[in-house]
C-alpha cells in the first residue's frame, strides 16, 4: 500500500535527479565528472567566441590566441557585460567594456583603466573552468578542486580515423534521456522496422530485436557504473542472444551503435549534457576497432533528419513529421534514425518526467538500479566522499571492462564467465589498418 510519505520521497528524489544548477544535488554530482559541452566541428579553431550555457551557467567558450579553448563566466567581473563579444588578444579575452583582459585561467591579466593597469588585479578571479580537446569534442571540468584524469574511455581515446563524433539538441530533462538508453526492451518496438526495408548493416540489429521482444534482464554493478545483459532466446535452438549494454556514471552510456553490425570491438558513448533542467545536448561518440565506421550511411541518415547545430528536422512542433502511412513499415512512422525516435519519446514526457506517475515493471530493473545509484552517489559526495567513477589514479585509467557486446551463446552459458574472458582478451585492441583511412 502506498503512504502518504512515499509520494513526497519521490518528488523529493525526482527534485535531487533532475536539478543540475550550482548547488543541488544533482549539479555537485555531475560536476565532479568531465563533461563534454562542444563538438570540434562547430568550434574550430578562429571561431570567435560563443555563448554557451550548461547546467544553468551561463558561460563563454573561446580559445586565446594560442588556439587554447577556455570557458570563463558570461559576465565581466567588473561591470557583468557580455564576454561573448569580447576581443581575442594579448593571452586572453578582453571584455569591450572597459578593457579588461583574461586569460583561460580567469586570471584578470590587465585593467587598462586603471594605473598601472590595475594594482589589484591579480585579486580578481573571474569564473573559469579547466578544458581539454578529446575524441572531437571540447570537454569541461566544472567542479571544485583538481579536475580528475580524463578517462580513458575506448571510444575517446582512439585516433580520429576510428570513431565519429555527433550531437542532437533534445528538449527535455537529461536524465529521462539517458534512461532510454538503460532500457533494452524498447529497442524491439521503437526502432523497429520492415526487414526488407532497410540497409544492410540495419537488418542484423533488426533480426536481433525481432528474435524475442520479452528479453530476460539482468544487471552488475561496476566500478563505472552498471553492465546490463539482455538475453533473447533463439527459437528452439538451445542458443541465446547476449546483449550487454551499460550505464556510465552520472550521465553516459556505452551501447550499441551503428558500429554494432561491424561485429565484436565497437562501441557508442552517449554523454547527455544539461543545458539547464528542461534541455540538453546528447553527445555521442561512435567508434569501432577492427573495422572501418559505415560513414557513408551514417551521414546520409544523419543529414536526412539534421539541421545545422545538431538541430533535429522532426520535433514537436511539425509532430516529429510522423507519417501514419508509413507505420506498416517501421513501428513508430518517423524515419529510420534511432536518436530521432529517441529525441521524439524522451520529449513526449515532458520537460521534467513526474515519475510518480509510472508504473515500473520488471523490465525497468536497470532504470531503477540508476536512479538507485545517483541517489546514493549524491549522499556519498554530501558525506565527503568520491562517487563512483571518478578517476584519480593512472592504473584504474583503463576500461577494457568497459564491454558492449551482441553475441550468440549457448542458453546454459555463464554471461559473467564470457565477459571476463573478454576482458582479459581486450577486444578494443586496434586495427592499425585502419588508422589514416579517413578523419572523423
Amino acid at each position: 500500500m502506498v503512504t502518504a510519505a512515499q509520494p513526497n520521497k519521490l518528488a523529493q528524489d525526482n527534485e535531487m535527479l533532475t536539478r543540475t544548477g550550482p548547488g543541488t544535488p544533482g549539479g555537485e554530482l555531475l560536476r565532479r565528472y568531465w563533461q563534454p559541452i562542444m563538438m570540434l566541428a562547430d568550434f574550430a579553431p578562429g571561431s570567435p567566441p560563443l555563448p554557451v550555457r550548461v547546467m544553468s551557467e551561463d558561460l563563454v567558450l573561446f580559445r586565446d590566441d594560442r588556439g587554447r579553448p577556455g570557458l570563463l563566466g558570461l559576465k565581466c567581473s567588473h561591470r557583468c557585460a557580455d564576454l561573448s563579444y569580447g576581443r581575442v588578444e594579448d593571452g586572453g579575452l578582453r571584455c569591450i567594456y572597459h578593457g579588461w583582459l583574461f586569460d583561460i585561467h580567469g586570471k584578470c591579466l590587465e585593467q587598462p583603466g586603471e594605473p598601472d593597469g590595475g594594482a589589484h588585479r591579480d585579486s580578481v578571479r573571474h569564473v573559469a573552468y579547466p578544458c581539454v580537446e578529446r575524441a572531437g569534442a571540447i570537454w569541461a571540468y566544472m567542479g571544485p578542486g583538481e579536475a580528475p584524469l580524463f578517462p580513458n574511455f575506448p571510444p575517446l581515446v582512439v585516433p580520429d580515423a576510428y570513431r565519429s563524433t555527433q550531437r542532437w539538441y533534445s528538449q527535455c530533462n537529461y536524465m529521462q534521456g539517458n534512461e532510454g538508453n538503460v532500457d533494452p526492451v524498447h529497442t524491439s518496438y521503437l526502432h523497429r522496422y520492415a526487414a526488407d526495408d532497410i540497409d544492410e548493416l540495419s537488418q542484423r540489429s533488426q533480426r536481433i530485436f525481432g528474435v524475442d521482444t520479452a528479453p530476460r534482464l539482468s544487471i552488475r554493478e561496476t566500478r563505472f557504473g552498471i553492465r546490463i545483459f539482455a538475453e533473447r532466446t533463439v527459437g528452439d535452438t538451445g542458443n541465446k542472444i547476449l546483449r550487454v549494454t551499460n550505464f556510465v556514471m552520472p550521465n553516459a552510456c556505452a551501447i550499441g551503435g551503428f558500429e554494432a553490425s561491424l561485429g565484436r570491438g565497437g562501441a557508442s558513448m552517449f554523454w547527455h549534457v544539461p543545458i539547464d533542467d528542461h534541455h540538453h545536448w546528447r553527445m555521442e561518440f561512435t567508434f569501432h576497432s577492427k573495422q572501418p565506421l559505415p560513414r557513408e550511411i551514417m551521414g546520409r541518415i544523419y543529414n536526412a533528419e539534421q539541421l545545422p547545430g545538431g538541430y533535429s528536422k522532426r520535433n514537436a512542433q511539425n509532430r516529429y513529421l510522423q507519417n501514419r502511412d508509413e507505420m506498416n513499415r517501421s513501428y513508430v512512422g518517423m524515419g529510420r534514425n534511432f536518436p530521432t525516435h529517441d529525441l521524439f519519446v524522451t520529449e513526449s514526457q515532458g520537460p521534467i518526467l513526474d515519475r510518480s506517475k509510472e508504473h515500473l515493471v520488471s523490465s525497468d530493473v536497470a532504470i531503477v538500479r540508476t536512479r538507485r545509484m545517483l541517489l546514493a552517489a549524491m549522499r556519498d559526495l554530501a558525506d565527503g566522499k568520491e562517487p563512483v567513477g571518478v578517476i584519480r589514479k593512472e592504473a584504474d585509467n583503463d576500461f577494457r571492462d568497459l564491454l558492449v557486446l551482441t553475441e550468440t551463446l549457448g542458453v546454459g552459458d555463464d554471461n559473467d564467465a564470457f565477459c571476463a574472458k573478454l576482458e582479459r582478451e581486450n577486444i578494443y585492441q586496434l586495427n592499425k589498418e585502419i588508422g589514416g583511412r579517413v578523419s572523423a
